[in-house]
């Protein structure tokens, strides 16, 4: 009689699920492999998110869209990125999180490279910004399925101890893909035009799609255990009632609204307030400071773990010290005269998200290892809510009060709530 069915019994009675059997768990070679991949992955999904609001201004121009018909445009990706969180996180932990990824990468490629020919054959009608809305809330769509099976695949494949700083790591390529769109996007709509970007920023997005196809190969056979796991469920009713759950999202959902107000206003900001500096010096340097942030945060959370201290003390440390950058900066920003302090204070901001990267962004691997991906869907639904409501609200607050110190007292404000909401309520230990 084979080994291999008691062993199984064994570890179910144990409740170890299937997935994380030593045969399903990444070599060493393998790692450093999908390691690669998917920073390569994450930093082309935030190239192509921020080209729209790159090109925006000129293609608005040359298309005659008015101020309100380019919001609803800019807008429409966060409605389509909300709706596909939970439900991508949900089937990437039932069916393997490599598959869900792979057809997030088609679709959010497919549909950046061909978007200079919807623009151009919708922009005539009457119609085109809500048909190039649809196109690109569709895009958002396909976007908000990356980060969940990323997620449920690293939490499917890594021992528990080494998911955090993995996805830490990870999550730095979304300020690579902003610095490739500051960068080379801005190159190339110098030297050629708008379509051009859309045509590099998708065929590199539809060449790492190809590269991705050939790396799910070899798992074929390893996942088979993950398909017929039809038992797989998500006590949702268990998980609404926790309080560390709630404090997770909120204090994501916070941190995000001072990361999207300023990732899609920053360069209206230096364009009121400086307006003699350059696009592409704006677009660039705040991002530098996000990487290393990122790496210090990690260094810091495996030391604070290693004197001893518990999973949840460090991710509350590692939090309040990305909100108090924030929060701390925000309100310098209110006072500041000069176009390098508002730089250096934008950098900190951005900073921040680093530490918020080894913190809350990873923490549904530590509230929920075996639904890490369902779990930060959900999160990331509500996280996501500050893409369409905090910007919006933002614009209207400058229509209104002409001001840019009410916005950023707001932001910090929001922040602080966030930083309280987390360290009162906040955790590293597993609830469901």
């Amino acid at each position: 009689m084979s080994l291999a069915n008691p062993i199984m019994q064994l570890q179910i009675s144990l409740g170890i699920p299937l997935d994380d059997r030593t045969g399903s768990l990444w070599s060493r070679k393998e790692k450093r492999k999908w390691f690669l991949s998917l920073l390569c992955g994450t930093c082309l999904v935030y190239a192509t998110r921020t080209s729209i609001p790159l090109l925006m201004p000129i293609i608005s121009k040359e298309k005659h869209w008015s101020k309100p018909e380019s919001g609803i445009i800019l807008s429409s990706f966060f409605w389509g990125y909300t709706l596909t969180q939970v439900i991508s996180g949900y089937i990437s932990d039932r069916i393997g999180g490599q598959k869900v990824l792979w057809i997030s990468a088609l679709g959010w490629s497919v549909t950046t490279f061909f978007m200079p020919e919807i623009i151009q054959s919708f922009s005539n009608d009457q119609t085109s910004v809500l048909l190039i809305a649809v196109i690109r809330m569709i895009n958002g769509a396909f976007q908000g399925m990356h980060f969940p099976s990323m997620i449920s695949l690293i939490s499917q494949r890594l021992h528990e101890a080494e998911r955090a700083s993995f996805f830490s790591l990870l999550t730095s390529g979304s300020a690579l893909g902003t610095l490739l769109t500051g960068s080379l996007g801005s190159y190339l709509l110098e030297n050629y035009n708008w379509m051009t970007v859309f045509r590099i920023l998708g065929g590199m997005s539809l060449a790492w799609t190809t590269l991705l196809s050939y790396h799910i190969l070899p798992f074929k056979e390893r996942t088979i255990s993950t398909k017929s796991n039809t038992s797989y469920t998500l006590p949702w009713l268990k998980l609404l009632s926790k309080p560390p759950f709630w404090s997770c999202v909120i204090g994501h959902a916070c941190q995000n609204n001072c990361f999207f107000v300023l990732l899609s206003w920053m360069p209206t900001y230096f364009h009121d307030v400086f307006p003699e500096v350059k696009i592409w010096v704006v677009n660039v340097i705040p991002w530098l400071s996000m990487l290393p942030c990122t790496f210090l945060g990690k260094v810091l959370s495996e030391r604070i773990i290693k004197a001893g201290y518990s999973v949840t003390v460090t991710r509350k440390i590692i939090q309040t010290v990305c909100f108090v950058t924030e929060i701390g900066s925000l309100l310098f920003l209110t006072k500041v005269k000069s176009f390098q302090s508002a730089v250096l204070c934008l950098a900190l901001i951005i900073g921040g998200s680093g530490f918020h990267n080894n913190a809350i962004a990873v923490n549904p691997s530590d509230l929920a290892p075996k639904h890490a991906g369902s779990v930060f869907g959900l999160m990331n639904t509500v996280g996501a809510i500050p893409g369409f409501l905090g910007v919006y609200f933002s614009g209207y607050i400058l229509h209104m009060t002409h001001s840019w110190p009410v916005v950023f007292s707001l932001i910090a404000v929001i922040d602080t709530l966030g930083c309280v909401t987390y360290i009162l309520f906040g955790s590293g230990q597993a609830i469901i």
